[in-house]
């Protein structure tokens, strides 16, 4: 069980958070977090969907065994980062790519038409 404790700080860190950063994304507190990575206490299920949706690999943390690997087959060194980039955004930021995504494919299409 200690690895489920290393592993959820690594997704932080990898996040480029600090413990007070991902608490806050997960509804608690710095102290919770450190908790939480040491081993004291176990998170809740609303704390782990909340930093799946920030971009932690809650699979891994719980497992070890990393989801992204299975969704990035196929794709090209190019496309893995782009992805990887897009997890590490802050929600806010992720919608300012999606719309930046959705211009460029809408001005693709209307190429298209003409």
């Amino acid at each position: 069980m200690s690895d489920v404790f290393f592993r959820l700080k690594s997704e932080r860190e990898k996040l480029k958070l600090n413990q007070a950063e991902f608490g806050a994304i997960g509804g608690v507190a710095r102290n919770a977090q450190s908790h939480y990575e040491s081993g004291k206490r176990l998170p809740d299920a609303g704390y782990l969907s909340a930093i799946a949706d920030a971009g932690a690999d809650v699979q891994y943390i719980l497992t070890g065994i990393q989801s992204r690997a299975l969704e990035t087959d196929g794709l090209s060194a190019d496309e893995r980062a782009l992805l990887d980039n897009y997890r590490r955004c802050s929600n806010a930021n992720k919608g300012h790519i999606e719309a930046v995504s959705a211009a460029f494919s809408q001005q693709l299409k209307n190429k298209s038409e003409i």
